[in-house]
């Protein structure tokens, strides 16, 4: 069945490494800090959907008309980004503006935080997927495909200098680059070390399962799954207000959700069910825990059970 048609494209997947590195087999492009959004577009309308297939273009109408800037029918991949007033993409208005619902507010957003739609491949171009063809031929076809302007742009790449480009990301506060080997193919919702990314500060997705009310302060208690397993992985309260879970119907459970029952912290903690997820920002280290962790946002495109402990290694590239 025709892709376009049947929906429900699940993105490729970036693999962590924290050490940048140069090579003549990669191109590297700026890991910009917004919402992973498959684009549909033909010659009549824009379909905006995020890694659970949801739709977005109501909440973002702005984008509605961007099938104007194809050349043809098409599917993108890319980022849904709302840029600050100094150019660098802010998570915390695009991810706000994803769960609004009242059209007045939705229209006000729009012209207080318009967003954009930033393309990085292709995966489908005039009737055929072209996933199989390898990256820098699908590159040279997001140019033909796409006229550029304030609401759709393409993502812009350098050849080798990774370490060089990410220490302009560092220097600039941007979120990181991610290294792309120019021969990959495009797999659907796999994981492969062709796509590798180089963090500033990493960011993960953790289940939401409790939280602690404290008269300066709130915490969240968070966890991962191990296989089927919930388990505890830590706490944070830097950017954590609890009025944000009125918002969502979660509800409170009588004791804890995690297998592991040994939890550090020493509050009364109020338990949630496992329903909602999170992404905190941290700086990595290597000791397997939180540095100086800060709450980003809900994430309502992913489910709780994709929050699983990762524990693979990436090899060292010959440079």
């Amino acid at each position: 069945m025709d892709i376009f048609e049947t929906k429900g494209i699940k993105p490729m997947l970036i693999k962590e490494r924290q050490e940048p590195f140069n090579s003549p087999d990669f191109i590297y492009e700026l890991k910009l800090d917004g919402i992973r959004c498959i684009a549909f577009l033909d010659k009549n309308s824009t379909d905006l959907r995020n890694r659970r297939d949801i739709s977005l273009i109501r909440r973002f109408p702005e984008l509605s008309h961007i099938y104007n800037q194809v050349t043809d029918k098409c599917i993108l991949d890319g980022e849904l980004v709302v840029l600050n007033n100094n150019g660098v993409p802010d998570f915390f208005e695009i991810q706000r503006r994803t769960i609004l619902n009242d059209s007045f507010k939705i229209q006000l957003a729009e012209k207080q935080f318009p967003a954009s739609f930033v393309a990085y491949d292709i995966l489908y171009y005039i009737n055929k997927e072209v996933m199989d063809l390898p990256l820098m031929v699908r590159k040279s076809l997001l140019q033909t495909c796409i006229n550029e302007n304030s609401r759709i742009a393409i993502s812009r790449f350098v050849e080798k200098n990774g370490i060089e480009l990410y220490q302009i990301a560092s220097s600039k506060e941007l979120e990181g680059v991610v290294a792309k080997k120019k021969n990959s193919l495009y797999w659907q919702d796999k994981r492969s070390k062709d796509w590798i990314k180089f963090k500033r500060m990493i960011d993960e997705d953790f289940v939401i399962c409790g939280y602690i009310k404290k008269h300066s302060m709130s915490v969240f208690i968070l966890g991962q799954y191990s296989g089927n397993k919930l388990v505890y992985k830590g706490s944070v309260s830097l950017g954590v207000r609890l009025k944000i879970l009125e918002q969502y119907n979660v509800q409170i459970l009588p004791q804890s959700p995690f297998s592991n029952a040994k939890i550090k912290e020493n509050e009364i903690i109020t338990w949630l069910n496992p329903t909602l997820v999170c992404t905190v920002e941290y700086m990595p280290n290597t000791k397997n825990s939180f540095r100086q962790p800060v709450f980003k946002g809900i994430k309502d495109d992913i489910l709780p059970f994709e929050c699983q402990i990762e524990n693979y290694e990436i090899k060292e590239y010959n440079e």
